[in-house]
């Protein structure tokens, strides 16, 4: 059985809403506004989960991100990971991505993944979200060692850690 990433008697959050965004649990029925933030955004998504990634293809399907976002749903449930959709506060547009994950290495409980699709590169959204899940993750969520690979921790220096 697969190890929970917190313990059984942590209320997990749905959701936090701030002015410029919605963040909330991915759910298999977004997969449309996914599927469109993911697919404007392949280049940069390949650098977010490690380097020089081969995801998300140039050719993923519709119903592949179904099923990615169905193993995130899963994950959720059995409190193995967590992802979170970053919305608008009007929920028409994904505007990226917040992954919390088991971390391999000794040093961190979690590891944290945050993305913006392409179209928000070009605003300060990636570095407002980015303080936000510090903020969150330091203030609601028991973890005490969080992890950011390839953001603050340069990959070179994460694949030397144990």
């Amino acid at each position: 059985m697969e190890q929970r990433l917190v313990p059984d008697d942590f209320v997990i959050p749905d959701e936090v809403k701030t002015d410029r965004f919605l963040l909330r649990m991915i759910r298999v029925s977004d997969v449309e506004k996914d599927y469109d933030a993911v697919m404007s955004s392949l280049e940069h998504l390949r650098n977010v989960f490690k380097p020089d990634d081969t995801w998300p293809a140039d050719d993923l399907t519709l119903e592949q991100d179904k099923e990615d976002l169905k193993w995130h749903q899963s994950e959720f449930r059995k409190r193995t990971s967590f992802t979170y959709m970053v919305m608008s506060l009007d929920e028409n547009q994904c505007l990226g991505g917040v992954h919390i994950y088991p971390s391999e290495k000794e040093q961190y409980e979690t590891k944290v993944f945050i993305w913006v699709r392409a179209s928000e590169r070009s605003t300060d959204l990636d570095e407002v979200l980015f303080t936000a899940v510090q903020k969150w993750l330091s203030d609601i969520w028991p973890f005490k060692q969080v992890a950011f690979p390839g953001r603050q921790i340069p990959w070179e220096e994460w694949a030397k850690l144990e």
